[in-house]
């Protein structure tokens, strides 16, 4: 009656064991590092750079505790903390020798202490979050008039080159202010235009004017487009920040709009506050550009004379010297797409694709300017470098690619990078907050010593109040907060503060469910039934009440989940896993335990239970 088959004891042992396995490496802590990323589009991070990286401390005569390439940069694990700023300075210095210029970010960073044969398995630490483990909190300010003035110079470009396609003449088209000003010669043509732009531009409000004799259409964004163009600049800036973020391997980041033009960074585990700015700050734009063949540019690559008006020196790289034209052909707010792919010749390209206007005019200049070269630029931090100078062989249009990629590898890079975009507002750093590790380690402990009393003062009074079942009930609850860990580990689910609070609060909320069993069991024991029916019907009548009750409240716990944000969608994790998980222990391991102890006996006449209260026969 109360016997388990084999393959429940072997299901509960399997499930243990993979538990306390998930659940180690959350106890080895995390080791002060320095972290190696690459700061510009065309240098790599790759082993050789781990190989340079270990050949500097071996000459200062630092020995790492570990070392190694994850495929985006390098990590080295040092013993404390005065030599990870050693380390990490002297590797800035060797590696960036030119300040103004770097090459590499060296960032300090924390790396988990867990042995080598349990990052085999894959077991590895929770995510802790900022409060947990510290790092930096920043408050952007998103210049939203910045954005409307760039989306009115692309709208500008825009509306001359449809004015063109649509043969309609006029006597000049500028921006002024916060609107867009075109000029004509004549009433006929500025009525056409105006047709023509209604048709066309949908979010410009057109109005006409005449000033001193001269007959003009004056065009402004409406209300409703200002909008969506400040709501497009604020995800668009997101976005990139994702990318860029991600790209550099800080860990769980949170980034999310507040309010209308604010964006929240939180950066767990990067200590260094001057390299979290420059990870926020490293975005990629792309330009084309029509290479400067004259006399006077030519003259300029070699240093006899200045870099002609209109046009700007660049390098290939980090290499040659190459004079471009100022006039951009197109910009990377124009790029619809951008995919690592391969030329006709098999080799590395990226395929970019452009939108309607800027294809258009990419079509004519590419018409007029067959078999003369043009660049394509990769702006950084302000800073331009050519990534490839190809001829115009043919006609483009809103399709091409650029070639002269030296890899594959090298080509995802670049499209990774494209598809990140340019910031489409520059933001302003408004609020900028720095936790240390050591208030991280702090909240952790005070974390850790709640869960621990809360867990030992409900073990005192189950096993005081229940005897033997109430020793039971907190085996099952030691599993269970056992299994919680173990899940929230192997999914990388991020632990804050909110979280801790979220797994006291499941502890307070499983122990519930033994205590409807022990008082079912009780019950039964009242009414007279042996004790091995007690334990039968004890556990198979509680088990109603205990579903109806764990799923209303996780019910409630997914609401959490899909309105919350930040630390409440993070309780609401921990809560919804902790519910499963103690209904899991409650039921099944505890009842493995009583059947182990209770089972294997052919006749039980008492149940250890604590006091069960008789009615009164007289």
């Amino acid at each position: 009656m109360n016997r388990y088959p084999i393959w429940k004891y072997v299901m509960i042992a399997v499930i243990l064991v993979i538990g306390i396995i998930y659940t180690l490496p959350n106890f080895f802590g995390e080791s002060p590092a320095v972290q190696v990323s690459s700061a510009k589009a065309t240098v790599k991070v790759d082993l050789a750079t781990l190989a340079r990286v270990e050949s500097i401390l071996k000459t200062a005569g630092i020995e790492p505790t570990g070392s190694y390439f994850d495929g985006n940069s390098v990590k080295v694990r040092l013993r404390d903390a005065d030599t990870q700023i050693r380390a990490k300075d002297l590797i800035a210095r060797e590696l960036d020798p030119d300040a103004d210029d770097p090459v590499y970010v060296v960032a300090l960073n924390l790396l988990s202490s867990s042995p080598q044969w349990l990052t085999k398995l894959n077991a590895l630490p929770m995510y802790l979050g900022l409060d947990l483990r510290g790092g930096v909190h920043f408050l952007l300010q998103v210049d939203t008039k910045q954005a409307l003035s760039k989306r009115l110079d692309s709208t500008t470009a825009e509306v001359r080159t449809l004015l063109r396609d649509k043969g309609v003449r006029h006597a000049g088209v500028l921006r002024s202010g916060s609107s867009i000003e075109i000029r004509f010669r004549d009433e006929e043509t500025r009525t056409r235009a105006r047709n023509v732009l209604a048709d066309n531009q949908p979010s410009l409000l057109v109005t006409e004017r005449a000033e001193g004799g001269e007959l003009m259409l004056v065009a402004g964004f409406r209300p409703q487009a200002e909008r969506e163009v400040l709501d497009n600049a604020l995800k668009q800036n997101i976005t990139t920040l994702h990318n860029r973020v991600n790209e550099l391997g800080v860990a769980e980041p949170v980034i999310q709009q507040q309010g209308a033009d604010r964006i929240v960074v939180q950066l767990p585990g990067v200590q260094d506050t001057a390299k979290a700015k420059d990870i926020l700050g490293r975005t990629a734009t792309l330009e084309a550009r029509l290479v400067d063949l004259s006399a006077e540019a030519q003259a300029a690559l070699t240093g006899a004379g200045p870099v002609p008006f209109g046009s700007e020196l660049f390098k290939v790289g980090r290499g040659a010297p190459v004079v471009l034209r100022k006039q951009v052909i197109f910009s990377g707010e124009q790029l619809t797409g951008a995919q690592a792919t391969f030329d006709e010749n098999q080799r590395a390209a990226v395929g970019i694709q452009l939108n309607d206007a800027a294809g258009r005019v990419l079509r004519d200049v590419s018409r007029e300017n067959l078999k003369k070269p043009m660049a394509v630029v990769l702006f950084e931090r302000g800073r331009g470098e050519v990534l490839t100078v190809a001829t115009i062989q043919a006609e483009l249009g809103s399709r091409f690619q650029i070639t002269g990629m030296d890899s594959p590898q090298a080509s995802n890079d670049l499209a990774l990078l494209l598809r990140a975009g340019a910031l489409a507002a520059p933001m302003e750093i408004i609020e900028e907050r720095t936790i240390g590790p050591s208030l991280g380690a702090e909240n952790i402990t005070k974390g850790f010593d709640s869960t621990l009393y809360g867990f030992l003062t409900i073990a005192a009074f189950m096993i005081a109040y229940y005897a033997l079942f109430g020793v039971f009930s907190t085996l099952a609850l030691g599993v269970n907060l056992l299994l919680l860990v173990a899940l929230l580990s192997m999914l990388q689910a991020t632990l804050t503060l909110p979280g801790i609070a979220a797994i006291a609060l499941t502890l307070g909320m499983a122990i519930d469910a033994n205590v409807l069993i022990n008082e079912r069991i009780r019950e039964e024991l009242r009414r007279g039934v042996s004790p091995q029916v007690a334990i039968s019907e004890g556990y198979e009548r509680a088990w109603a009440t205990i579903l109806d009750s764990n799923v209303t409240t996780l019910i409630a716990g997914i609401a959490l989940l899909v309105f919350g944000s930040g630390p409440v969608r993070g309780f609401a994790v921990v809560h919804c896993l902790g519910i499963m998980t103690s209904i899991f222990s409650s039921v099944v391991v505890s009842r493995g335990f009583v059947n182990l102890w209770y089972g294997r006996r052919k006749k039980v006449s008492k149940l250890s239970i604590g006091q069960v209260w008789k009615p009164s026969t007289n």
